[in-house]
């Protein structure tokens, strides 16, 4: 497996357990019964749970994008060492993010979310060929 490969593999896993500690946090809160269920009046869930399930949204957006463009790129057998990079920094950009988002540090979660979108310009950009 390339690296490429490797670092969607672990940019999709780390997006599929981030709702992991907010649900945990859910029903510590609401009890199972309504963390499962509708409740029509629900406790509310503490700011940074708030914010983590937002972070998640977030990633599973960009991980459309970077998914392609890495796919792309893995299907043109184009591999390079800018596209290794870009696939690294992705990767912990979008762990910066979610832990920037979630405990409210607004300078660092900014910075992050525009290196992982650099990250994937630069994977377009080989793409591309330009």
């Amino acid at each position: 497996m390339n690296i490429q490969l490797q670092y969607l593999t672990y940019v999709t896993l780390f997006t599929a357990v981030i709702w992991v500690p907010y649900i945990l946090h859910m029903i510590v809160v609401r009890g199972v019964v309504d963390a499962v269920g509708y409740p029509a009046n629900p406790k509310p869930m503490a700011p940074w749970a708030v914010r983590m399930k937002a972070a998640h949204y977030n990633a599973i957006e960009n991980l459309a994008i970077f998914a392609t463009l890495v796919l792309v790129a893995n299907a043109l057998h184009l591999s390079n060492h800018a596209i290794e990079v870009s696939c690294v920094v992705y990767f912990w950009a979008r762990v910066v993010h979610v832990l920037a988002y979630t405990f409210a540090i607004p300078w660092v979660r900014t910075l992050a979310f525009v290196a992982g979108f650099l990250a994937q310009l630069c994977i377009a950009w080989h793409i591309l060929g330009w």
